[in-house]
């Protein structure tokens, strides 16, 4: 036997889809309008699962607070940026010297953020500026995206022995990726 649960969680985000590609005999034209800097309201629903109940319950939907947590900190309202994009070196120019990514903090969950500190004197502006990037080392696609998003999940939901069998990311209300296990 399996259970099986679900949460959602809704955020903002922008990003830039560097690589993309169309067959102009399947999209009908070759207008390339996600490699423009352009934003989604996204949703992300995660998908438990376990085959055994412990307390009558897959487990409670609380222990995923600390997802919305990480939502709201890390990716509501920022812009996710591959530090392989070729516009990497013009959005982000002060870490980007000699034709190297520098000066970049790895985070936990595999993301990178900033070290603005490393600036001399930079304006609050380019401070802000700055603080709205999350930079991953891939293109961020929906599909890339909700792979990314079940490693997060999977990583801490392993220490209460819970699957998360399904990550669906939905880029707009009728478009959505899922990555399952």
């Amino acid at each position: 036997m399996k259970w099986n649960i679900s949460k959602e969680f809704d955020f903002c985000y922008g990003h830039r889809v560097w690589s993309q590609k169309l067959n102009s005999k399947f999209s009908i034209d070759d207008s390339l309008v996600c490699r423009h800097l352009h934003g989604h309201q996204g949703k992300i629903k995660i998908y438990l699962e376990a085959n055994e109940l412990r307390d009558s319950m897959v487990t409670d939907f609380k222990h995923l607070n600390w997802f919305k947590e990480f939502i709201n900190e890390t990716i509501d309202h920022k812009f996710i940026l591959d530090i392989n994009d070729p516009l990497f070196p013009n959005l982000l120019k002060d870490f980007y010297i000699n034709g190297e990514v520098v000066n970049l903090k790895k985070m936990n969950e595999n993301y990178f953020i900033p070290k603005i500190d490393t600036l001399d004197n930079p304006s609050s502006v380019l401070i802000e500026m700055y603080e709205s990037y999350i930079l991953v080392d891939f293109v961020p696609t929906s599909e890339n995206i909700s792979l990314w998003i079940h490693k997060i999940v999977q990583d801490k939901m392993k220490e209460l022995n819970v699957l998360v069998s399904k990550v669906k990311f939905f880029e707009t209300p009728k478009t959505c990726s899922e990555f399952s296990i």
